[in-house]
């Protein structure tokens, strides 16, 4: 599909779509549960690939427009086989794989060849050292075995899918465990999340400092949950208010420990004039920075290493499209710099790179100068209606 989008103010109210990372977890804990009802989750590709992973392992789920329903899923009982397709989400992948090795039966995780290029080795390393049979190609990861407690160490400078899947795992056995991180914690504040949510379905796990004491014979509890507005994605609706918009956000709770609800006070600075931001533990918020700093005389941003492991690589996807604008971009190791220079609209047509959030930056640019996206479906992945915000917004936006 490609977006055009027309050169104008954004204008109005809107709501926050519901968090695709709350709903992930709120998901599993209510397929784990003996039933539960979620709320308020979104059509993303993402939580629909979530939905239909938890179906295919065995759990009772009926879903009703933005409802669902679930729970039941027995993961020590499986008497057969099982193929999950993750599609192209990294949460949906990490955070079943550890549910996958309690199971006993084989269970083979699909997924889009990049999905599959995306780090798995934390999990392979546990599965190597407990006798855990894995299989892994370049489109599919097979699983069979029972995981067992015991003492954790993961690095911290890793993806923090990999913790959040085994705070999931670890508590339903039989025997206590401990995780330990070490290291630089990075993306420590979706822990932080992960925690909560376990914490509203019943699952008690103890920290200190780096070090997580998970008792084990725990299993959530069913309850009714409503999932809260997206911090990630209402980044983008509230940035055109930056671009000088008047736009008014609703839906976004005030207690959320969603570690992107910074975006406000980076917002904040960019507007003051500072050049430099470490987005080490929030690294979702880059696209929509890196957007913003080309309008506003550039900036430095380091703790950018993972960019490259996501949807696409996006550190050299934004340098990319940002070439188009007029504005150069320099890519480092674990640093970007996007350099000052003059806005400009882009002579030929913009790459979504197969990437939301690289989808959704751009359209914020082209409010500005206009331009046609290719690939703009990709938004679907996290935000399906985000045009239909833009339109709403008295942006003008086809959709061919």
């Amino acid at each position: 599909m490609i977006a055009t989008i027309q050169p104008g103010k954004a204008r109005g109210a809107v709501s926050a779509p519901p968090s695709k990372s709350v709903a992930h977890r709120a998901l599993l804990c209510g397929a784990l549960s003996g039933q539960s009802r979620v709320l308020g989750v979104s059509p993303s590709e993402d939580v629909t690939a979530t939905v239909s992973c938890l179906r295919a392992l065995g759990a009772k789920v009926q879903q009703d427009m933005d409802a669902v329903s679930l729970g039941g899923l027995e993961v020590f009982s499986a008497r057969s086989t099982a193929t999950l397709c993750c599609r192209e989400s990294g949460s949906t992948l990490r955070f079943l794989l550890p549910l996958c090795m309690l199971r006993g039966k084989p269970v083979t995780l699909t997924g889009s060849k990049r999905l599959l290029q995306r780090p798995l080795g934390i999990y392979r390393e546990i599965a190597e050292k407990q006798g855990i049979f894995w299989e892994q190609t370049q489109d599919s990861v097979t699983v069979c075995g029972r995981l067992k407690a015991g003492s954790f160490v993961l690095p911290g400078d890793v993806s923090s899918q990999f913790i959040t899947g085994l705070l999931y795992a670890l508590p339903l056995l039989e025997e206590d465990s401990t995780l330990e991180i070490t290291g630089s914690f990075e993306s420590e504040s979706y822990i932080d999340l992960t925690l909560a949510v376990l914490a509203d379905f019943g699952i008690a796990i103890s920290r200190e400092g780096r070090l997580f004491s998970i008792p084990g014979k725990q299993r959530p509890i069913g309850r009714e949950y409503t999932v809260e507005g997206d911090c990630s994605n209402a980044a983008f609706l509230e940035a055109l208010n930056v671009l000088g918009g008047q736009v008014l956000l609703q839906g976004l709770s005030e207690h959320t420990v969603q570690g992107d609800r910074v975006y406000k006070q980076m917002f904040a600075r960019l507007e003051q004039g500072e050049k430099e931001f470490d987005l080490s533990d929030c690294p979702d918020l880059a696209p929509v920075l890196f957007a913003l700093a080309a309008t506003k005389g550039g900036g430095v941003f380091t703790g950018t290493k993972r960019l490259r492991l996501k949807e696409s690589d996006r550190a050299a996807a934004m340098a990319q499209e940002l070439h188009k604008f007029g504005i150069p971009v320099v890519v480092e190791e674990n640093r970007v710099v996007v350099q000052p220079g003059v806005l400009q609209t882009p002579a030929q047509a913009l790459s979504g790179h197969n990437d939301h959030r690289i989808v959704m930056a751009l359209s914020l640019l082209c409010t500005l100068t206009g331009g046609s996206i290719e690939g703009a479906e990709a938004v679907n992945k996290s935000f399906p209606d985000f045009f239909q915000k833009l339109r709403h917004l008295q942006i003008g936006v086809t959709e061919l």
